[in-house]
């Protein structure tokens, strides 16, 4: 009992979703500008690594209490459309089929969510779909790939468990990282600990037009190399 009111004073007194998704974007930035930009400073990358649990974690608090989920993976999917030209060229290049943005990874992670709340204490539904969205994200090679969905899966499934679904996460991270830059990752949990459970200022679109600008803004600033290497 003491435990839990420890757990819930730290929360009450934490940070809110408007805040998880600024250090997200602003990881998520820095990495994107050691990729594309500054190749040389892996550091940047290591900063990065941060964004994409956030993202996660906030992807299954949003797909636990969205009115409609329908709409909320056409939202996933018509951003997943519209990111797809600027991520092949801000990464690529190109256009390529090669390798596909985020947004396709999160949608998979929701759509397996979907299951697991249609057919709740029916996990023989949830597990199929994770599966099946797990082999379908190494097919089309989407960032972050079946991980990505065992990662979004995690932080839903363990959602009730403060404390627990950062260990688990930190651990299959640390454990999937097989030692490379990945394994930053897993500090993503200090800034999720302190999740207070509340959304915060609304910004609801702003992280999905951020995403295909700042890639097309990237790209550009990389091929007409406004900036030195």
């Amino acid at each position: 009992m003491e435990e839990m009111e420890e757990i819930e004073g730290m929360q009450r007194i934490g940070i809110n979703g408007f805040t998880l998704k600024w250090i997200a974007i602003v990881s998520m930035l820095i990495d994107h500008m050691g990729a594309i930009l500054f190749p040389q400073y892996i550091e940047m990358r290591i900063v990065g690594r941060l964004a994409f649990p956030i993202y996660c974690f906030l992807l299954a608090e949003g797909a636990v209490h969205t009115s409609n989920i329908r709409r909320y993976e056409i939202r996933l999917l018509a951003f997943a459309c519209l990111s797809d030209i600027p991520f092949d060229l801000a990464f690529f290049g190109g256009v390529t089929l090669e390798h596909q943005n985020v947004f396709f990874t999160l949608l998979l992670g929701v759509l397996v969510i979907e299951q697991f709340q249609k057919h709740e204490g029916k996990w023989l539904y949830g597990a199929v779909a994770f599966v099946l969205a797990s082999v379908l994200a190494e097919c089309l090679h989407t960032d972050y790939g079946a991980k990505g969905v065992l990662f979004i899966l995690c932080f839903f499934l363990l959602r009730r468990f403060v404390l627990a679904k950062q260990a688990v996460f930190a651990a299959m991270n640390y454990w999937l990282a097989n030692g490379g830059v990945q394994v930053y990752a897993g500090f993503a949990a200090l800034p999720l600990l302190l999740y207070n459970g509340r959304r915060g200022p609304k910004m609801k679109y702003f992280f999905y037009i951020f995403y295909p600008v700042h890639l097309v803004i990237l790209y550009l600033i990389h091929y007409f190399e406004i900036l030195p290497a």
